[in-house]
């Protein structure tokens, strides 16, 4: 995958922008990190201060520059207001396998409005045709019963159960394994 223009990686939906998050997007992701409901089936952790969110978040801003992208991560903005709603990104495979894991989350006060449902659309539709990709998968914890309702929502396919994966609050927890394949996405 080459590394292109840098606006080739942003896009859009009916109601978001999503681009690519730079050094000053740190304090709002921070801040997303920060919120405890946000966190509950999250393995990061809330993180103590703004210097650790820097540390985790650095590698994936550097790797833009890359030839061979291993991830792209958004900052979800509302295309009117231009309001800081969350965080969506897709972790690559190597590139024979054509296949990325897609992540998302969004502020609280922005849940159940469909935005979820929108941008990881709108990220289908990017990987499988700007990308080529074959698959796009996604982890979820077995508790987690809003994301399931949005992956199940976007024709994602339940594949099966990984037990005791997800390290959450000092607790290994399940992980439902969803995936959708282009023609799946095509056909829908």
């Amino acid at each position: 995958m080459k590394n292109l223009e840098k606006n080739y990686y942003n896009i859009k939906s009916d109601r978001l922008k999503l681009v690519e998050i730079a050094i000053n997007d740190l304090e709002e992701i921070h801040y997303l990190h920060s919120k405890a409901e946000v966190d509950e089936f999250n393995t990061l952790g809330i993180p103590g201060n703004l210097r650790e969110t820097k540390e985790f978040m650095q590698p994936i801003i550097k790797d833009q520059l890359s030839e061979k992208r291993k991830h792209i991560c958004w900052t979800v903005r509302e295309i009117n207001k231009g309001d800081f709603i969350g965080l969506a990104g897709l972790v690559l495979s190597a590139d024979r396998f054509k296949m990325a894991e897609i992540y998302f989350k969004l502020l609280p006060s922005f849940w159940g409005e469909g935005y979820a449902t929108e941008l990881a659309t709108r990220i289908f539709r990017f990987g499988f045709e700007k990308l080529d990709l074959h698959r796009i998968e996604a982890g979820v914890a077995t508790e987690n019963n809003k994301s399931i309702r949005v992956l199940e929502k976007l024709g994602m396919t339940r594949e099966g159960i990984r037990r005791k994966i997800l390290p959450i609050r000092g607790e290994w927890k399940d992980n439902f394994h969803y995936a959708i394949l282009d023609e799946e996405f095509k056909n829908s």
